[in-house]
């Protein structure tokens, strides 16, 4: 067989054009595996939390809830599951753990009762689903989510969102399923020495979990029991969109945890958002500290998780910890409850 030199030309020039789409490729491949395909972070809660009290033996329970929480959401993410089923799995494990205030943990009221509260929110199309001071409700973010899947309300209480729980096969637990001794005598404290919530709360148990997945989608979700002694069916930030929960796949997915009225006069999740959505030049860093700055210059303190749709992960506290966690597909993954305890870069303020 006989070969024209026009028939190498044009063959050497297509190896060229191979190899150069191979390298084309390859870098971008490259970009793709530093850049997260899917990120999640998750917090239980934040405050004044003294070193000093946390014994070894405390510390490993409560990361090992932290852990379960992470690797749960993460599975979900990893296998290709969305965001809002990740953020589920990440925030039931610590409903189910007595450690935390919400669902099983949560504070009694003045009534020595539990009312919770819980939101979730889907950034794809905004869809949202939020319960307000139940009772019995053994996972309150399954209830949420129910709330968000039905689609003709965004936000239910008291009884009737019990009844809507019934009808939708919501499980539920008796009273004493919530009873933990921790709680109980913080209730019996503030009452005997006329304390506030705040005196008895040292740290905000509220968890919650915001996550991207492979699609590109955000969701965000929290979960509380509130404050201790509170009453008159006192409702904090936790269940109240744009306030405790935000997520928007414009602009970030946040959860917060802290004191609630601070947190609904900023609108703190949905301020996040917007400030991030409008792209004013600021970094998510810059804005989620500036937002927690303006908390504390009203006079209230807690933190915030928030992902960004680049699959950044970030914290930001105005208190001396947070319980929190951080993974993605990088293969970041790590827990954390005091400030600058992260291993790749700490993304929190601590001020006090």
């Amino acid at each position: 067989m006989i070969v024209s030199q026009k028939q190498v030309i044009a063959a050497l020039f297509l190896s060229v054009l191979a190899l150069g789409s191979g390298h084309q490729l390859h870098a971008e491949n490259a970009m793709e595996d530093e850049t997260p395909r899917w990120s999640l972070a998750i917090h239980g809660g934040a405050g004044t939390l003294d070193p000093d009290k946390m014994t070894p033996e405390l510390r490993v329970e409560y990361e090992a809830v932290l852990t379960e929480a992470l690797e749960a959401g993460s599975a979900v993410l990893a296998s290709g599951g969305s965001a809002v089923e990740a953020v589920q799995a990440a925030i039931l494990p610590m409903e189910d753990s007595p450690l935390f205030n919400a669902g099983r943990g949560a504070v009694y009221t003045w009534d020595g009762t539990h009312e919770l509260d819980a939101s979730i929110m889907d950034g794809r199309d905004r869809s949202a689903g939020a319960i307000a001071g139940v009772s019995g409700i053994k996972n309150p973010i399954l209830l949420a989510e129910a709330v968000r899947q039905d689609g003709r309300h965004v936000m239910l209480a008291g009884e009737g969102a019990e009844q809507f729980a019934s009808g939708k096969g919501i499980e539920t637990a008796p009273p004493e399923y919530f009873a933990t001794e921790r709680r109980q005598k913080a209730l019996e404290r503030m009452k005997a020495k006329e304390l506030s919530s705040l005196d008895v709360d040292h740290k905000f148990g509220t968890v919650g979990a915001v996550a991207l997945d492979m699609d590109g989608n955000l969701a965000a979700g929290t979960s509380t029991g509130g404050m201790t002694g509170k009453r008159w069916g006192r409702i904090g930030d936790s269940p109240i969109i744009g306030a405790g929960t935000y997520a928007d796949n414009r602009s970030c997915a946040v959860s917060a945890t802290g004191w609630g009225e601070f947190f609904i006069r900023v609108g703190v999740a949905q301020e996040i958002c917007t400030r991030l959505r409008l792209d004013l030049g600021e970094s998510p860093q810059v804005v989620a500290d500036a937002v927690m700055a303006e908390v504390k210059q009203l006079g209230g303190d807690g933190g915030v998780i928030l992902v960004t749709p680049e699959g950044d992960a970030l914290f930001s506290f105005n208190t001396t910890g947070m319980y929190r966690g951080r993974a993605d597909s990088t293969g970041l993954s790590e827990v954390a409850i005091f400030g600058g305890e992260e291993n790749a870069g700490t993304a929190d303020t601590p001020d006090h």
